[in-house]
């Protein structure tokens, strides 16, 4: 190896799998970008764990949703005009 590579260590790359909480509950997790599903792989399926800041609030609004007992994360955000 030359002067100019360094030893990779395998960590250079954040390696992700699927959210399994906005896959149970998000009905439109499908539809999503696939880098707004991974999570961090070591993580759990925490909203934080997402690599993306549009799967993080895609995350909470799946968790706020299930709280209150909606059936579609979105129906609440349906625009009044």
């Amino acid at each position: 190896m030359d002067l100019f590579h360094r030893e990779s260590l395998g960590k250079d790359t954040p390696t992700g799998r699927d959210c399994q909480f906005c896959y149970r509950v998000d009905p439109d997790f499908s539809k999503r970008d696939p880098m707004d599903r991974l999570v961090v792989s070591q993580l759990d399926d925490t909203a934080a764990a997402h690599l993306t800041e549009d799967g993080y609030l895609r995350h909470r609004i799946a968790e706020l949703s299930k709280r209150r007992g909606l059936a579609r994360p979105e129906a609440n955000l349906l625009k009044s005009a």
